[in-house]
C-alpha cells in the first residue's frame, strides 16, 4: 500500500496512495495510514494499529494488507518484525533487540484476526486483500503466494466472514498478460517495490475488485466514468 516514505522520491510507490483518484473525496474520504516495511506485527507493536483505532467508527472501511514483511526473522538485529508462518495460535517469545525487551510473537493468521476482529467490533467494514506480488517468474508465470500468505489471508477472511480481494493473483494475471519484459520496468530498484506506473496498475485492479464485493458496498462512493463522444 506504501513504498519508501510515500512521497516516490526514491522512485517507489505503492497502490494505496494513487486508490482515491477512483473516489469521490467530497462524499468519502481516503486515508493511506499504511507504511513501508512494516509486518502485521510490528505495524501493531508501533502502536500505528492502535491510532487507527482510536478514531474507528461505524461506517467506515479499512482495506488490510500484510505478508511481504511477515516472512522476515522474528529476532535479528536490522528489523525483528517476522511472525510465524500460518493461521494457528502458536506463540514464541522472544528477545526483541530493537526494543531491547522480551515479546511474545504470534503467527501472521493471529495478528490478521485481530485487525479483522477489533474492525468488525467497531461495526466497520473489514477488507482484506492478499499480498501484491512481486516481480518473480517461472516458465513465464508470474510466482502466486496460494500456499502461503495469499492463501491465509483468504482463510483469515471467509473464517472471520469478511471481504477478501485476491490481488496477488489478480495483479499476477494482469503482469502475464503484459510480459515478463514490460512488467520488469514497474520494478527498476528490485523485485519488490513498483514504481509510479506500477503503483498505478495495482490501484486500479484494486479498484475493479472493490466493485466486484458483493453488494457492491462503496458503489455511491466512486467517481462516475466519464461518457466517450
Amino acid at each position: 500500500m506504501r513504498n519508501g516514505d510515500g512521497t516516490g522520491k526514491n522512485g517507489q510507490w505503492g497502490w494505496g496512495s494513487f486508490l482515491a483518484n477512483y473516489f469521490d473525496t467530497t462524499k468519502i474520504i481516503i486515508e493511506n495510514d499504511a507504511i513501508g516495511g512494516r509486518s502485521s506485527r510490528t505495524f501493531i507493536t508501533e502502536g500505528r494499529w492502535e491510532k487507527i483505532l482510536a478514531r474507528l467508527k461505524k461506517g467506515d472501511y479499512v482495506l488490510m494488507q500484510f505478508g511481504h514483511n511477515d516472512a522476515s526473522p522474528l529476532d535479528d538485529t536490522a528489523r525483528a518484525r517476522g511472525t510465524i508462518p500460518g493461521i494457528g495460535n502458536e506463540s514464541k517469545e522472544i528477545y526483541n533487540p530493537i526494543t531491547k525487551k522480551q515479546e511474545v510473537v504470534y503467527t501472521y493468521g493471529w495478528y490478521m484476526r485481530k485487525y479483522v476482529n477489533e474492525t468488525t467490533a467497531r461495526k466497520a467494514t473489514a477488507i482484506v486483500c492478499s499480498p501484491v506480488p512481486r516481480d518473480n517468474w517461472e516458465n513465464n508465470k508470474v510466482k502466486r503466494a496460494d500456499s502461503t500468505y495469499g492463501g491465509w489471508a483468504k482463510d483469515i477472511a471467509s473464517a472471520n466472514g469478511v471481504y477478501f480481494i485476491d490481488l496477488n493473483n489478480r495483479i499476477a494475471e494482469q503482469y502475464e498478460r503484459m510480459g515478463q519484459s514490460s512488467v520488469a520496468k514497474f520494478f527498476p530498484a528490485d523485485h519488490t517495490h513498483t514504481n509510479y506506473e506500477g503503483a498505478l496498475i495495482s490501484a486500479r485492479i484494486v479498484k475493479e475488485e472493490l466493485v466486484k464485493l458483493k453488494g457492491n458496498p462503496l458503489k455511491k462512493y466512486f467517481l462516475k466514468a466519464k461518457k466517450s463522444g
